[in-house]
């Protein structure tokens, strides 16, 4: 086994970097758990038993399918319909999937089905601030796990306190806005360029006029375009400067 081939399991045990990766999440957290605690306050509220909104989160551990997946739940919708639209909503994780692959493709089958499982958005975004390109570092898998676990724990105890407190917290609280407020302070450093300030303004757009699609399309529809008009901006700039070397 070549040297390249190690890397993996020594970053796995390179402490700074868990360490760093808990740190560069820490302020998420308290967005995370708010976010979580409503998310099972809404699952009693639909009609789950507490058995079974726990199982929902532990399983399916994705808080706008869970949200989506609901008002169908309560209506008796066909069990196809709510699969689709949770399978619809988390398209944008195949994205993820094809930004993370190539930095961790050399890890076993088993640790990286359980990667992907605890990944999420912000967990994703505050990475590949970190790491944005392929080159082997040691600690990369120690970092990414420094921001999943934690990610994770608070997820769980947000939302398992939301599934037990049930009906005594109120929805009008508004607290799933602390999670929309903590990804916004994620996003906003990271729009450092032309292309992904284009790429964020378009897909704001998209959502908005596309809010009223059916089973959240217009969530996937805004991340394609944003991505594509991303990728357009940067190809242009590119080219423009070719023609001036």
């Amino acid at each position: 086994m070549s040297d390249s081939d190690r890397e993996p399991d020594i970053a796995a045990y390179h402490e700074p970097s868990w360490r760093a990766g808990v740190k560069d999440g820490m302020p998420t957290l308290f967005g995370i758990l708010a976010w979580g605690l409503v998310v099972g306050v809404a699952m009693v509220k639909s009609g789950l038993t507490v058995p079974q909104a726990l199982g929902m989160t532990l399983m399916v551990f994705a808080g706008s399918a869970q949200l989506a997946s609901l008002p169908l739940i309560a209506a008796g919708a066909p069990i196809w319909v709510v699969f689709l639209t949770a399978f619809v909503v988390n398209l944008r994780f195949v994205i993820f999937a094809a930004l993370l692959a190539p930095q961790f493709a050399r890890l076993p089958l088993r640790q990286r089905f359980f990667l992907g499982y605890a990944a999420g958005d912000m967990t994703v975004a505050i990475y590949l601030q970190k790491f944005p390109t392929e080159k082997p570092e040691v600690g990369k898998v120690s970092y990414l796990k420094g921001l999943l676990y934690p990610n994770w724990a608070a997820w769980q105890v947000g939302s398992i306190a939301g599934v037990l407190l049930g009906s005594t917290v109120p929805t009008e609280w508004g607290l799933g806005f602390a999670g929309t407020l903590a990804i916004i302070g994620i996003a906003v450093p990271m729009v450092t360029t032309r292309p992904a300030l284009c790429g964020v303004l378009v897909s704001g757009l998209v959502a908005v006029a596309a809010h009223s699609l059916p089973y959240k399309l217009g969530l996937l529809v805004a991340v394609v375009v944003g991505m594509l008009t991303a990728m357009a901006v940067e190809s242009l700039q590119e080219k423009k400067v070719m023609k001036h070397v």
